[in-house]
């Protein structure tokens, strides 16, 4: 008995000795790890600035291969003279056969997070085009936001001026494939 005593203490002190090493490790470990939450919001925000940058960039090869730039070339100078570009012209049709529906100009209910409610808040301030609001900093966003309210600071403006850009300059492929991307902020 003596010896099957000291078998069943040894074996229950390794056990214990095996749970307490388990949970330790555990909270170590998962002391050390990077939050996902913040993984999220850091993967959220270069999403925002990459389709930011790819929106300006199609826009730039837009203008090198349109023909509303004119150069001219004088002497060896090479002395570049530009003519300015044309305001944009909103091409209903265009816009139906990408999203599907009709839609009319400078509605900011097109942006993804706009709603009728939101789109009041923005033309009470006089941000009443796509143009305006692609002009507005995010912050001027955030307070038009909090003019509104408790109830609407939950919304997140920060791809809003970007989408604005999209649709004042007449990319809808592009903006209805970054909308589709992010429907109702869900990735």
């Amino acid at each position: 008995m003596d010896w099957l005593s000291s078998s069943m203490w040894y074996w229950l002190c390794l056990a214990i000795t095996g749970i307490i090493s388990g949970v330790l490790g555990y909270f170590f470990g998962k002391s050390d790890a990077p939050s996902s939450s913040d993984n999220f919001f850091e993967l959220n925000s270069l999403e925002i600035e990459n389709a930011k940058l790819k929106s300006d960039l199609e826009t730039c090869k837009k203008h090198l291969d349109s023909d509303h730039i004119k150069t001219k070339v004088l002497n060896l100078d090479s002395e570049v003279k530009f003519s300015k570009s044309e305001d944009f012209i909103f091409q209903v049709n265009e816009a139906k056969a990408i999203f599907g529906k009709t839609m009319n100009e400078n509605d900011l209910k097109l942006i993804e997070g706009i709603g009728p409610k939101i789109e009041e808040l923005f033309h009470n301030v006089n941000i009443k085009t796509w143009k305006d609001l692609s002009e507005t900093s995010v912050d001027k966003c955030h307070e038009v936001l909090n003019s509104g309210g408790r109830r609407y600071r939950i919304h997140d403006p920060a791809s809003w001026p970007m989408q604005a850009k999209m649709a004042y300059e007449g990319h809808w492929e592009q903006l209805y494939i970054w909308q589709e991307k992010h429907k109702a902020g869900k990735y």
